[in-house]
């Protein structure tokens, strides 16, 4: 297998809703394939599934449902499961519930999963798929583009973006529902003055997005220490980050967010809600937080950059050094020349 280059076709329109981190993740493990994988693997998008030897699926589209087949070797990466669609999107009753339902049907057609998050793994067995065919890849995030700023470009950064110098600045990334618990992080900064607060992200899916009345009128009221830039470039993104003292996202659901990843590599501590899928996947001594009381005490805290400012950065830097290129590179190998190998054994 490792004297011919393997082709992959890959199957994605997850960068067609702008911001959303399952876009973020295609990027990355496509381009980590490409480089660290040039050497054993040829990619191919969107092309014909009979020339290749694995079809890589990235985002569950209909046109991509007929492409999983008997014949093909087909991966499916799973990066939401239908219960955590609830708090993202709003949609009648029936139509929600058959797409639901439509999402089982695509999962269960491809011959192998890949998760994000080893979370993930009884609820799919549950949803009838064998827990041999399953697999867990972490995500990653490039640290040559995500990388901490000197104290002098982090203060030209603000300077040039309009935030205040002196402030310890508190970010958030990601789409702007309601399971991401955007209304808390506009309560926790209005119990928190003396703080700066930035959500970047908007309504990738515009007016059906769950809470879109609300959210919106929240984020329209003027907050002297809160800042809404919208969708942004990923460069401008990075750019947010480093200007930033501490991550914060108090979200009620999550999969593997790639804005963690993404902050952990630009040298953010992180501030999250305690969730129990975080466990398997986030160092133990992770900062967490189980209501906005709870939230602002630990941000008063840590804006005095003392002791527990320090072990958040320790705690980060560990994040990074897990979720890094080579290993995780290491990981996809392995499981590509493994599935193969299976898929010819049972021919």
């Amino acid at each position: 297998m490792s004297e011919k280059k393997i082709v992959i076709d890959v199957l994605s329109h997850a960068t067609s809703a702008p911001a959303q981190g399952v876009g973020s993740a295609f990027l990355e493990q496509t381009r980590l394939m490409e480089e660290l994988g040039k050497e054993d693997f040829t990619l191919l998008y969107n092309k014909s599934p009979s020339k290749a030897d694995i079809v890589h699926v990235h985002s569950v589209n209909p046109d991509f449902y007929f492409k999983m087949n008997k014949k093909t070797l087909s991966v499916c990466y799973v990066h939401f499961l239908p219960e955590t669609l609830k708090g993202s999107i709003r949609l009648p009753k029936p139509i929600f519930s058959l797409f639901c339902r439509y999402v089982v049907s695509f999962y269960r057609r491809a011959k192998e999963i890949v998760v994000v998050n080893p979370s993930f793994l009884e609820p799919l067995t549950r949803l009838g798929i064998e827990k041999e065919r399953i697999t867990y890849i972490p995500n990653f995030v490039d640290e040559r583009v995500f990388h901490p700023a000197t104290p002098e470009e982090k203060e030209e950064l603000r300077e040039k973006l309009g935030i205040p110098k002196k402030s310890f600045v508190v970010i958030a990334v990601g789409q702007v529902q309601t399971r991401k618990g955007v209304l808390d992080f506009l309560k926790v900064a209005d119990r928190n003055p003396d703080l700066f607060f930035l959500w970047l992200g908007g309504f990738s899916f515009k007016g059906i997005t769950d809470g879109y009345p609300i959210l919106k009128k929240e984020m329209e009221k003027k907050r002297k220490n809160v800042l809404f830039p919208g969708i942004v470039s990923r460069e401008e993104m990075v750019r947010y980050y480093q200007l930033s003292d501490l991550f914060f996202l108090p979200s009620y659901n999550e999969l593997f967010p790639m804005s963690l990843l993404e902050a952990c590599s630009c040298g953010l501590p992180y501030l999250i809600r305690g969730l129990s899928l975080y466990q398997p996947i986030l160092p133990k001594k992770s900062l967490v937080g189980k209501d906005n009381e709870e939230f602002s005490t630990l941000l008063k805290r840590l804006s005095e950059k003392g002791t527990l400012y320090q072990e958040a950065l320790s705690v980060s830097k560990e994040v990074k050094e897990t979720y890094s290129r080579p290993h995780v590179y290491r990981l996809w190998k392995e499981y590509y020349l493994r599935i193969l190998d299976k898929y010819h054994k049972n021919k």
